[in-house]
C-alpha cells in the first residue's frame, strides 16, 4: 500500500497557481511530495511550449530523479499527448533516460503495441482500467500478467456509478485470477472517497492535481504536497484533514 503523487497531468496553467509545468518545477514539486509522503511519482512532462509531449520525458525524469533519488518515477503514454501512433512508438523508443514504469491506457488502440515496446525497454508497465470493457480487453491479452500493477482509474462524476465501475473492474480481475498490485483513483469529485476505499481494500492510491485539486473538506490545497499529506494521514488510520 503506497501513495502515490500525480503532480500535474493535462490540466491547464490557470487550474491551480501550483500546477508544476516544467522539468525544475516539477522536481522541486516531486521532493516536496516525497517528504509528504509519496513513495511514487507520476509525472506528466512538458515540453517548451507548455504542453504534454513525450520527447521532453528524458530531460524531466533526469531533474525529478535528481531531485528525488531512490523514488520510483511514472509517466504517461496517453495517446492524446503525441495524438499519432508511431509518434508515440518512436518517442518511446527514444528514451534516453527511462522512467521506473509507465501507464498505459486499455482504452486506447494501440495499447498492446505500446505495453509490448516498454517490456522491450525495460520500463514498467501500470495498465490503467477504466471502465470493465478496459478490463475484458486486459484480461484477453497474452501475458497481462507482465505488468507492474493495475491503475484502476475512475474518472466517472457520480460517486454510486463510479463505485459501481470500480467493483466490476475489480470482479473481472477476480475472476481471471489477476494478482498484481492495485492501485486505485478516483478524479475531481471521486478522490477522496476513493482514497478511503483503497485504504480499506488495502490497495495503493495516487492524489495531487492531476486528479483533484481539494481536499476532503472541499477546500482548495495550497499545492501537491497538502494533498499527499493528507492521503498519507488515511493511510496511517488518521481521518482525513
Amino acid at each position: 500500500m503506497i501513495v502515490q503523487a500525480c503532480i500535474n497531468g493535462a490540466r491547464p496553467r490557470d487550474f491551480h497557481p501550483r500546477l508544476p509545468l516544467d522539468a525544475q518545477a516539477m522536481a522541486s514539486d516531486a521532493a516536496a511530495c516525497v517528504a509528504a509522503g509519496a513513495a511514487e511519482l507520476h509525472i506528466h512532462p512538458r515540453g517548451a511550449d507548455g504542453r504534454e509531449s513525450l520527447a521532453a520525458v528524458d530531460a524531466t525524469v533526469l531533474a525529478v530523479r535528481q531531485a528525488c533519488p531512490g523514488t520510483l518515477i511514472g509517466v504517461s503514454t496517453g495517446a492524446r499527448i503525441e495524438n499519432d501512433v508511431e509518434r508515440t512508438r518512436a518517442a518511446i523508443a527514444g528514451w534516453r533516460e527511462l522512467p521506473d514504469y509507465a501507464s498505459v491506457n486499455l482504452s486506447e488502440a494501440d495499447a498492446p503495441g505500446v505495453m509490448e515496446l516498454l517490456r522491450q525497454r525495460g520500463v514498467g508497465i501500470e495498465a490503467g482500467l477504466a471502465s470493465v470493457a478496459d478490463t475484458e480487453r486486459f484480461v484477453g491479452l497474452a501475458g497481462h500478467d507482465r505488468v507492474l500493477r493495475i491503475l484502476i482509474e475512475i474518472d466517472i462524476q457520480d460517486l454510486p456509478a463510479a463505485l459501481d465501475e470500480a467493483r466490476g473492474i475489480a470482479a473481472v480481475l477476480e475472476r481471471a485470477g489477476v494478482r498484481r498490485p492495485i492501485l486505485l483513483h478516483g478524479v475531481d469529485a471521486t478522490v477522496w472517497r476513493f482514497v478511503e476505499l483503497a485504504h480499506h481494500k488495502r490497495w495503493s492510491t495516487r492524489v495531487g492535481l492531476e486528479d483533484g485539486k481539494t481536499l476532503a473538506d472541499g477546500g482548495t490545497a495550497r499545492d501537491n504536497a497538502a494533498i499527499v499529506e493528507a492521503a498519507a494521514a488515511i493511510f496511517r488510520g488518521a481521518p482525513a484533514g
